[in-house]
């Protein structure tokens, strides 16, 4: 088992979060934390992945045989769907702050400051 694909997710994870917090524009900071959310599929299939092993189907394979857990693939596939969706969301309301406020710059919107 190798330590490569941990220190990977671990690097994208870093890049995502430090352009969020450098971030001067909403839409940089929605994609930044995509980026972030993304070191979760290498994690993922870090922790799935197995030497040798085949596809989680298993009819006509030996009962002896190495599979894949396919429970770390569901999860990975669901990760992606909620990456999409909260990326999307995420983007209509910067839309709509654009379209409210006409600026998508976080330390222009004086409306919002408490």
């Amino acid at each position: 088992m190798s330590v490569l694909p941990y220190l990977v997710a671990g690097w994208i994870f870093l890049i995502g979060v430090y352009g969020l917090v450098t971030s001067r524009n909403l839409i940089h900071a929605v994609g930044c934390l995509a980026v972030t959310q993304s070191s979760t599929y290498v994690l993922l299939l870090a922790i799935g992945y197995r030497d040798g092993g085949t596809a989680p189907v298993y009819a006509g394979v030996p009962r002896d045989a190495r599979v894949v857990d396919p429970v770390v693939q569901a999860l990975t596939l669901t990760d992606v769907v909620v990456g999409a969706t909260v990326t999307a969301l995420l983007l209509a309301l910067v839309i709509q702050l654009n379209k409210r406020h006409g600026t998508i710059d976080p330390d222009e919107l004086s409306a919002l400051k408490g």
